[in-house]
């Protein structure tokens, strides 16, 4: 039963997102945090946030890391298997469909909405990060590493991978 929870769990958010790794991250902190519970916030932000400092898609490396920490082996391959089989059906569909009506007016303007909604989604994830870490870690620290961070990526252009290793060291550094 555990292998079909896992299956589910990954699997009906990737057939309903849409925009990648980033844009369903969201759905798949619903299930496997609020549905399932096999992690709690904390532990999956811990996780999103070495999955981001590490090359590769993101869905592919949290559904790889939640399988094994919930089945094992297995688990982590059901999990990756779910993550990838509905974005290849849906690419492989969507891909024909929209090349033979890729001059149409209401594919340009379904395509014009996607950035928006995928922006609100991802702004929902960061705001419970923000309040997760000023619960756990407090206010001065989560200001300390929101501002720096921010600095590091608008005005010096630093890559994200390397904004999070800083955020790691920080916390394992600094932070009790």
């Amino acid at each position: 039963m555990i292998f079909w929870d896992l299956f589910l769990a990954f699997f009906i958010p990737n057939i309903i997102g849409y925009g990648g790794g980033p844009a369903i991250i969201p759905l798949i902190e619903a299930e496997v945090v609020g549905r399932y519970g096999w992690m709690t916030s904390q532990a999956f932000a811990e996780t999103l946030a070495l999955g981001n400092a590490l090359p590769s898609p993101i869905a592919t490396k949290m559904a790889g890391y939640v399988g094994y920490e919930v089945a094992g082996i297995g688990g982590a391959f059901i999990a990756v298997a779910a993550t990838v089989i509905p974005t290849l059906l849906l690419m492989l569909g969507a891909l024909g469909l929209l090349y033979r009506h890729r001059d149409s007016p209401r594919v340009k303007c379904m395509s014009q909405w996607v950035r928006p909604v995928i922006a609100m989604m991802m702004a929902w994830l960061t705001l419970g990060f923000l309040l997760e870490s000023h619960d756990s870690i407090g206010a001065v620290h989560t200001l300390i590493i929101g501002v720096v961070a921010a600095i590091a990526l608008i005005r010096f252009k630093t890559h994200p991978a390397f904004v999070v290793m800083g955020a790691l060291v920080y916390g394992g550094l600094i932070i009790p």
